[in-house]
């Protein structure tokens, strides 16, 4: 005999006050599976939104972080282009620096227009310094007071002195363009 025809049997022999009672025990037993499955499912929802947020909190904490950085290094920009004066040259910081080598070239080129800035271009050529006084030139170009912009650099040892070098490049110092605006 099966399951199901002896279920049946059990059900039809039992009076119909006991029939009642396992209905409603059903019934009761039916409505708290269906009550923890929907809060189950609620919580796994939430548990999803949770994670969510959580990922992006942190993507916003990187941002944020790149945003400070960004903005710390557009004040020391600012700070810097504040410091230069209109009779500033790049000639005039070259000097200021107090290059060693045996001869010092520096030819002006074309200013660039750089939108809200502008870039006075010149080319410098410094013969017979050390690898450390060409590290120390562009170290102190790039980290200086003024906003100076290396576009091109060339280091050539010499011949007649290997440890010596020929330092040629390119720099421009920025200034704000004149009626520009940001």
């Amino acid at each position: 005999m099966s399951y199901q025809k002896l279920l049946i049997e059990t059900w039809q022999a039992m009076s119909p006050d006991r029939r009642l009672r396992w209905g409603i025990a059903g019934a009761v037993l039916l409505l708290v599976v269906i009550g923890l499955v929907t809060a189950n499912g609620q919580i796994a929802g939430l548990e999803k939104k949770r994670l969510a947020r959580e990922r992006d909190l942190a993507t916003m904490m990187l941002l944020k972080q790149q945003l400070l950085s960004a903005r710390s290094g557009a004040q020391g920009l600012a700070n810097r282009l504040a410091a230069t004066r209109p009779d500033d040259s790049p000639a005039k910081i070259i000097e200021e620096i107090g290059i060693k080598g045996k001869s010092n070239k520096i030819a002006p080129l074309k200013s660039e227009d750089l939108g809200a800035y502008l870039a006075e271009m010149a080319e410098v050529r410094v013969d017979g310094v050390t690898a450390n006084e060409a590290i120390n030139l562009l170290f102190r170009l790039e980290k200086g007071s003024k906003p100076v912009m290396i576009r091109r650099a060339l280091l050539k040892s010499r011949f007649d002195d290997p440890t010596r070098l020929d330092l040629t490049m390119t720099i421009g110092l920025l200034k704000a363009a004149p009626g520009g605006s940001r």
